[in-house]
Formats: structure tokens, sequence, C-alpha cells
């Protein structure tokens, strides 16, 4: 099997599916204790990378999606497919899994 490089650029979701870059995830807690990499939460919370053309409707149409490249979301705790590239941690998602869009 022959080894495929990827990367951002080259990802492009196919219909109402978005591309995230999950955000890091808390190091120590408010309190001050430091969480071990088994007692951290998956993080919610991430930057849109790629979106997809969008959902195709029973007409043929497309109806776009919501957000777009650059918006931080809020998305649904075990949501999606995650990939990693480049070292970097991704969920592939689909649009309806997306809770909100974070100022």
């Amino acid at each position: 099997m022959a080894a495929v490089s990827l990367s951002v650029s080259t990802v492009k979701p196919l219909g109402d599916r978005v591309f995230v870059k999950v955000s890091a995830s808390e190091e120590k807690t408010a309190g001050g204790i430091f969480l071990p990499d088994t007692a951290k939460e998956k993080p919610q919370v991430g930057e849109v990378a790629q979106v997809g053309p969008g959902k195709r409707n029973d007409d043929g149409t497309r109806q776009e999606l919501e957000v777009k490249v650059g918006d931080k979301v809020l998305y649904s705790k075990y949501a999606g497919t995650d990939i990693k590239l480049g070292g970097e941690e991704y969920v592939l998602l689909s649009e309806k899994d997306i809770l909100a869009i974070v100022s």
C-alpha cells in the first residue's frame, strides 16, 4: 500500500461535512492541579479549517452551510471522526453536529 501525504489544503469535505482543527485541551484545573493525558476531557471547541459545498436539496440545488472557514465552533463531544495531520488534531464532522459559533 502506498503512503499518502495529506495536508489541510488537500482535504476537501463532501456534502455538509466540516473539517475542524481541535483546540488544545486544558493542562490544569481552575484550582491549579495539573492533569495527566489520561484525565483530560475531549475538547469540544475548534476552528473551521475547510467546509464542504453543502447538502443537496430534493430539487438538486445546494443548501449552503451556516459556518465558514475561520469560525470558532462548539461541537458535540463524541461527534465526527478524529484525524491527525502533521502533528495537529482535526475532526471531520457533519454540520448538524455543530452546536454553536463561538465569538
